[in-house]
């Protein structure tokens, strides 16, 4: 896997960007938030991964201020301002693009940029010289003056973003903001959002890739059945699942059989002519495995090793039968 660049951003041990205690919230009799907590340090990036319908869009809408938390939840901070008793000010630190771009396709591409300039009450000057600045920053200026419905799916994220990022927010919620892209776009969005971290912001990311919180997240949320299962960096949440082992392959049936007496707590797949042998995946226990197979005189035509990674992490914390409203799993 390609190494990431987490923790691009200038971190803060003490600056805190969002905190939430208790966060809930219903539609009717369905409860879609059942008290979830949240501390996100300001200058890096948060991740909150879940299934469909899990309440991460709801959890943006809330921390955004477009919608109302539940009774009973307790005090939500954003950017150092209560959002029940303070939520302009909240709106005046935040930035948000959701699932579905705010682009007008039928205005051009500046026109888009100057729109948002005069909501955030821009003089024309400035207005212009911020919607130039951030039109060649996410190289759109070439197609500035392009109806926005001539874009592609990454122009159009593009400029949704740059639109975003007008008012100078220091905070930004992306709602799946790579939805729909191809990979290209996806990773051209990746690297906007390293470079906006890098810069000092704090990004609240919701997707569905995980290969996407991987790459980005220094530390993410699974939510499942309305709370927060697990919460951690993505290799101490790869440690949480078990299922690490080195696959061996064989092509001659009888060097198989052998082999399968020889690690005799071998796995057995017969039809495959493969063994399994549990494994943390470490370069000590590879390295005693390979001694320990030397000395038994088996020689594999293939070994594989496999590591959890966060699709095991997702299946596990998500599914239904670890849904049974388990407690929240924090790893420090």
């Amino acid at each position: 896997m390609p190494m990431s660049n987490r923790g691009s951003g200038p971190q803060s041990s003490t600056a805190t960007a969002v905190s939430a205690t208790g966060l809930r919230k219903s539609y009717g009799d369905k409860l879609v938030l059942d008290g979830i907590d949240l501390n996100i340090p300001a200058g890096s990036v948060f991740a909150l991964l879940g299934p469909n319908g899990a309440g991460k869009t709801t959890a943006v809408k809330i921390l955004s201020t477009l919608i109302a938390a539940g009774p009973g939840s307790g005090e939500i901070h954003v950017s150092g301002h209560d959002l029940a008793a303070d939520p302009q000010s909240v709106r005046a630190a935040i930035g948000v693009t959701g699932q579905f771009s705010a682009v007008d396709g039928l205005i051009t591409g500046e026109e888009n940029m100057l729109l948002m300039a005069d909501l955030h009450h821009l003089s024309r000057r400035d207005g212009r010289r911020t919607a130039a600045e951030l039109l060649e920053r996410f190289d759109l200026t070439a197609a500035a003056k392009k109806p926005a419905s001539t874009y592609s799916g990454g122009m159009k994220r593009r400029l949704d973003l740059a639109m975003t990022l007008v008012g100078n927010p220091r905070i930004i919620f992306l709602d799946e903001p790579t939805t729909g892209l191809d990979p290209r776009s996806r990773h051209n969005m990746w690297q906007i959002i390293r470079e906006l971290v890098a810069d000092g912001a704090t990004v609240f990311l919701t997707t569905q890739y995980l290969e996407e919180a991987d790459q980005l997240a220094d530390r993410i949320a699974v939510l499942s059945d309305g709370r927060i299962a697990a919460e951690g960096t993505a290799d101490e949440l790869k440690r949480l699942i078990p299922g690490g082992h080195v696959r061996l392959r064989f092509t001659d049936p009888a060097v198989y059989r052998a082999a399968a007496d020889a690690l005799g707590e071998a796995t057995r797949d017969d039809e495959a002519l493969s063994l399994s042998m549990p494994s943390d995946g470490s370069q000590r226990e590879l390295r005693s495995l390979l001694d320990w197979l030397d000395s038994a005189g088996v020689e594999a035509d293939e070994l594989t090793v496999h590591t959890p990674d966060l699709d095991d992490v997702f299946f596990a914390l998500t599914s239904d039968a670890a849904a049974p409203r388990q407690s929240k799993e924090t790893v420090r």
